[in-house]
């Protein structure tokens, strides 16, 4: 992500306007538009200045990536090899997962905030999901603490077992 998305998404996130967010990082409101329309690059120095004012921190996590895993039969399934992070809003909202995922029971919403409904998601996901679908609706903390409770073929289990128990050198992003 680029320091003018990221600008952009803070100020909006914050509700702010151009002039509002310039005025409390001490710059001009045309320098914060050359900066979010990417015609000028701010320092990280003055992006963290920016950000800050907007209410929110600029932070460093851990690049998600997946690898393939053969099982038994079927398709191969992909693991993460950092367990992904969510915002509270989105690990705890209400759901309805795309038909790809959930095409016998379809319409059907989810409240993440219901352990048995977390965990029904979870398990869904973790059989017939991708990798967005991964970074969508599994956060890493909640994972780890259903683990022993989702009926989860043995394979797939198998796959994810290392990353989930931190055994593969793995953390949560």
């Amino acid at each position: 992500m680029d320091a003018a998305t990221i600008l952009q998404q803070a100020r909006r996130a914050a509700g702010l306007s151009q002039a509002a967010l310039a005025a409390a990082a001490g710059t001009s409101r045309p320098t914060l538009s050359a900066y979010e329309h990417g015609r000028k690059s701010p320092t990280l120095q003055t992006a963290a200045r920016i950000v800050a004012a907007a209410g929110f921190e600029l932070t460093v996590t851990p690049r998600i990536e997946f690898r393939e895993v053969a099982v038994d039969r079927g398709r191969p399934i992909l693991v993460p090899t950092v367990l992904p992070r969510l915002p509270v809003e989105r690990a705890l909202a209400v759901v309805e997962l795309p038909l790809h995922l959930n095409w016998s029971d379809r319409g059907r919403r989810f409240d993440l905030r219901n352990r048995r409904q977390r965990a029904r998601v979870y398990e869904i996901v973790l059989r017939e999901g991708g990798s967005d679908d991964v970074a969508s609706y599994i956060d890493g903390v909640l994972l780890v603490d259903l683990w022993d409770e989702l009926v989860l073929p043995r394979a797939i289990r198998s796959a994810w077992q290392g990353v989930v128990t931190g055994a593969s050198g793995s953390r949560v992003a």
